[in-house]
């Protein structure tokens, strides 16, 4: 498991962290290692949510019961964008012809007026 740290090394990394508060984060579900041989084990995107985390209860003053809302809403719009790069990636795929009235839909939908010239911009 290259790239993987486990719980001490996390919170040496981090060091706004201590030991009992990443194993609570762990239990209320707000941070999801995998399971290791001798334990759980972070990579770097655990790393970036537990910062995530410190900032949210420590610089921020949210309280505990906040945190799983706002932590569902970032996940929601990560995973929007994922979705939406995909639909990007398939609409780029297409012919021009394709992509042009995809565009002209779109705005007819989303009330904005076309774009000067027709063209995509």
């Amino acid at each position: 498991m290259a790239g993987m740290l486990k719980e001490r090394d996390v919170v040496a990394r981090v060091r706004r962290v201590e030991l009992r508060e990443l194993r609570m984060w762990v239990r209320e579900g707000w941070i999801r290692p995998a399971e290791g041989p001798g334990g759980p084990v972070f990579d770097e995107l655990d790393v970036a949510r537990i910062r995530l985390v410190c900032d949210l209860r420590k610089e921020m003053s949210l309280p505990g019961d906040a945190v799983p809302v706002v932590l569902s809403l970032l996940d929601q719009v990560h995973g929007l964008r994922r979705e939406l790069r995909g639909l990007a990636e398939a609409v780029d795929a297409q012919p021009e012809e394709t992509r042009r009235r995809i565009a002209e839909i779109y705005r007819t939908h989303s009330g904005r007026a076309p774009a000067p010239g027709g063209g995509d911009a």
